[in-house]
């Protein structure tokens, strides 16, 4: 009997280790989430993350402040090409000689287009969108804007940029610009930028272009020849270097700081976000990630 009671006591004990431990497990686990789910802190002054499925707003940082964007701005001068009815992109651009002076009066960045060339309007948005050149943006604003001079055909593409965000409900952005080099008054804010990328990823052109690392355009020359372009690297390092980035566009200037609209994909989950005036180009993509990670883990 008294042995029987022993043994009846180490089991005893035993249950009690082993709940004890499951206890401890389950107790390990469920603060887990919650260590994860710390608010991250970013270089960027601005900050902003939502899900691109139900517009929740995941994390804000000065999201409604306005400021300069850079080229960020060219997301909006993608999205009013893209808009265009009866949109034909394989439409030849005409590349003029305001273009390459344009860029080299403001020491732009380039998609080195060659003046003469005819390149399509598929060409002119990737060379918009990868390396950022603000000759594509030109070259798109004269074409897509309305008018019988070069002048009035910029104002009035810059007039459509600014109908869509208006459309879209936007009260904190403006655009002066098709390029983000501004005039004064080019601003936008985190959340703003965000909804407005969200509303382009809807379009299927536009998310093929923004998660393409590289592209190399045959341009048609002055003598009908075919030149191959050097190929367009894109600006935006997280294509490479984080799991499921599908994009968006990278910005930088003097005022703008350094900016990144950004996106991606985890387990059917997409999170869209912007951060604005961040000290580097590292540390836009490290502010960007952080949020990323925050924006899956929420």
């Amino acid at each position: 009997m008294i042995t029987g009671i022993k043994g009846m006591r180490v089991r005893r004990a035993a249950a009690v280790v082993i709940t004890t431990g499951a206890v401890l497990a389950t107790g390990a686990l469920s603060t887990a989430p919650a260590q994860a789910l710390t608010k991250p802190t970013i270089a960027a002054k601005g900050g902003f993350v939502m899900n691109n499925g139900t517009g929740k707003s995941l994390y804000t940082k000065a999201a409604d402040t306005r400021r300069s964007t850079g080229s960020t701005t060219k997301i909006m001068t993608a999205k009013v090409v893209l808009s265009q009815s009866n949109l034909n992109l394989d439409a030849k651009v005409t590349i003029q000689k305001a273009y390459s002076d344009y860029i080299v009066r403001n020491n732009a960045s380039s998609a080195r287009l060659i003046v003469g060339d005819k390149v399509t309007v598929r060409q002119l948005l990737y060379g918009l969108m990868l390396p950022s050149g603000c000759d594509a943006a030109y070259a798109l604003a004269d074409k897509f804007g309305s008018g019988s001079t070069r002048a009035a055909r910029v104002k009035s593409f810059i007039g459509k940029m600014n109908k869509q965000a208006k459309d879209l409900g936007l009260t904190n952005t403006k655009f002066d610009s098709f390029d983000g080099i501004g005039n004064g008054s080019n601003y936008s804010t985190p959340r703003d930028l965000t909804k407005i990328t969200s509303s382009a990823m809807k379009g299927a052109n536009f998310r093929a272009i923004v998660k393409t690392k590289k592209y190399t355009a045959k341009t048609v020359t002055k003598t009908g020849g075919t030149r191959t372009m050097a190929a367009w690297t894109n600006t935006n390092g997280l294509l490479s270097s984080y799991s499921g980035a599908i994009g968006v566009k990278t910005g930088s200037g003097p005022e703008a700081k350094y900016c990144l609209v950004f996106a991606a994909t985890r387990n059917g989950k997409t999170v869209v976000g912007t951060v604005l005036a961040s000290t580097s180009i590292a540390a836009r993509e490290s502010d960007a990630k952080k949020l990323m990670n925050y924006g899956f883990a929420s």
